[in-house]
């Protein structure tokens, strides 16, 4: 073969691998273009942000109405999975084990009110699980909404103990806010430190994380179900922290072993959350819970993959999948109704598929 031939061929092999690169690149600018035409028709409404980071480098940021990329947002109950990190230091530092019975460190409790023997019987396991066996129920409407009576007291750590049971420790799931609170509790009793030097010095500084705002009883205590507020790009971090299994340039934050074991993800909680976006043609599975973790699979079209995600009314999500090596953040103000799940038909129609022309 003489010399300009192999010229020409390199150059039209180059062509082809730069069109196929454009191509990949001009149909992910038109799925974003067509998702905030549809943001803004309001198809989508009360979307806040969208971030999407594949392979260490956010590839979208897209902020609507009033809120920009350093407006601190409302993570509502997506901060129980980072209450679930704060735990996996605790039990990594060996101050605490999933074993341990949660009045052990409440002595002062059981000194001024006789135990009932289930509450006694409680575990951290049971607490991370949503398995304590309180009289509480805050997802499928059917009550009690122990969180909105908490709210109503000034030590909202006691009124969480104090709720009474209805169920033996570890049989049933019953997703409140009452058991994210003790947890919560639980980790500053054992380690000496208000869970908001906790966080601080042992989650949030070591990832970069500064501007931030706690909600907090009248007596002080930080909420560790919800009602944090953080800007949506350190979201993004406590996803890829766990995407990375722990680790944060070259630290290990939290033990592989850790995450592993809190994402595993279990409990069958017969409830959809692609279903309840009303997405139409998808196949609905039920997502599983683990420690203040969900999974589901995600089914549509070509697309069959499953997520691992935080989540909080309102539409807000750290969703994490695996398969595209992809950390996806929500933000929304769509509260107590249906779509708070509209991330997740965007993240089927929109965001896979731009995925998938990345390459």
């Amino acid at each position: 073969m003489s010399l300009q031939i192999k010229i020409k061929s390199s150059v039209i092999i180059l062509l082809l691998v730069l069109g196929l690169g454009c191509h990949g690149q001009s149909q992910k600018h038109e799925k974003i273009l067509e998702l905030k035409k549809e943001i803004q028709k309001e198809t989508y409404p009360k979307i806040d942000g969208i971030i999407v980071a594949q392979s260490d480098k956010i590839i979208v940021e897209e902020y609507f109405g009033k809120f920009d990329k350093n407006t601190k947002h409302d993570t509502r109950s997506a901060f129980k999975s980072i209450t679930s990190i704060l735990a996996g230091i605790t039990i990594d530092q060996g101050i605490i084990t999933l074993e341990n019975k949660v009045l052990k460190y409440f002595p002062e409790y059981k000194n001024k009110n006789a135990v009932d023997k289930k509450k006694e019987a409680i575990t951290i396991k049971d607490l991370l699980e949503m398995k304590a066996g309180f009289d509480c129920e805050e997802f499928y409407g059917i009550g009690p909404d122990c969180e909105s009576e908490m709210e109503q007291t000034k030590d909202w750590v006691n009124y969480a103990i104090d709720v009474p049971m209805k169920d033996q420790p570890g049989k049933n799931w019953a997703y409140n806010s009452n058991e994210p609170m003790i947890m919560g509790a639980v980790i500053s009793k054992a380690s000496g430190l208000s869970i908001m030097d906790f966080s601080k010095k042992y989650l949030f500084e070591p990832l970069g994380i500064s501007d931030y705002k706690w909600t907090t009883s009248p007596k002080g205590q930080g909420m560790t179900a919800g009602s944090f507020f953080m800007k949506p790009t350190d979201m993004l971090k406590i996803g890829k922290l766990v995407d990375q299994k722990g680790q944060w340039n070259g630290k290990q934050i939290v033990s592989k072993d850790w995450i592993t074991q809190s994402t595993d993800c279990q409990i069958d909680i017969d409830f959809s959350f692609a279903r309840y976006s009303r997405i139409k043609n998808a196949k609905y599975t039920s997502a599983t819970y683990g420690f203040y973790w969900y999974k589901e699979q995600l089914q549509y079209d070509d697309i069959d993959t499953e997520v691992l995600f935080a989540s909080g009314n309102g539409g807000q999500y750290i969703m994490i999948l695996k398969e595209y090596d992809t950390v996806i953040v929500f933000t929304g103000s769509n509260y107590n109704n249906w779509r708070n799940k509209l991330p997740f038909e965007i993240t089927l129609k929109y965001l896979i598929p731009m995925l998938k022309a990345n390459g």
